[in-house]
């Protein structure tokens, strides 16, 4: 017979690894035991801040010992989805993608800040529609950066965790209180004015540089401009889009 002060502590990756650890040390069934769940389990964010899940098992006192495995039950049949009629899950793709960027935001500093996150229309010429993550809160505006490459780079790093979490792609993008936008609005005035000019001189106007995805918005917005064409030239950080007359 064991007795109740015989509790022990063990830890795992998640809950259930941590209480079958703690089954095997004391060599007895799951409902021979009181289970307390000390700490859940994190995977962190790459790694950093990722801890164990930790439970104490406390031994009934008319628990006996396990002496041999009882024949695990036959597994019923779930119902899955065929390869022809997948089960989409945008609301999950939508927490697991606020949860890892406010977990990101808080390894930054900021806990308080806050993520609205929405389905948006498609892109002209795209047939994606991305999520959309927008950030608001106290300091946030710091994470747009010169030119917005912070803000490309927390994107990315967020694109990544969410790939992982759920083991597909999704389409994510992220913007500070609209900045991403007035900034696409402007650009697209740019775009058009530009191609005025060119048009004007008969010239060759070359833009500034620009992130890729800032060169992209000027792309797409005079793709179907019958009279110029664009082109980026340049490399790395001082690629730019040239708009040329036809």
């Amino acid at each position: 017979m064991l007795e109740a002060e015989q509790a022990i502590e063990t830890t795992g990756e998640n809950v259930e690894a941590a209480i079958a650890a703690g089954l095997a040390r004391l060599g007895v069934e799951r409902d021979a035991v009181e289970i307390e769940v000390l700490e859940q389990s994190s995977r962190g964010v790459f790694g950093i801040g990722a801890r164990e899940a930790r439970v104490r098992l406390t031994p009934q006192p008319t628990a006996e010992p396990r002496t041999a495995q009882k024949a695990p039950p036959e597994p019923t049949a779930a119902p899955v989805a065929t390869p022809e009629e997948p089960i989409p899950d945008e609301k999950g793709d939508v927490e697991v993608a606020r949860a890892a960027l406010l977990e990101l935001l808080a390894f930054m500093g900021m806990e308080e800040a806050q993520v609205d996150a929405r389905w948006t229309e498609p892109e002209e010429g795209e047939e994606e529609a991305p999520l959309l993550l927008d950030i608001h809160g106290p300091g946030t505006d710091a994470l747009v950066g010169r030119r917005g490459q912070t803000l490309a780079a927390l994107q990315y790093i967020t694109r990544l965790i969410v790939g992982r979490e759920t083991e597909s792609r999704v389409w994510l993008v992220l913007d500070v209180g609209g900045f991403k936008a007035r900034r696409a609005k402007k650009l697209h005035r740019l775009a058009h004015r530009m191609a005025d000019q060119a048009l004007r001189t008969n010239r060759t106007e070359i833009l500034e540089p620009m992130p890729a995805h800032e060169r992209r918005i000027i792309h797409l917005a005079l793709r179907g401009h019958p009279k110029v064409m664009t082109k980026s030239i340049g490399e790395g950080d001082r690629r730019k889009v040239t708009i040329i007359p036809q």
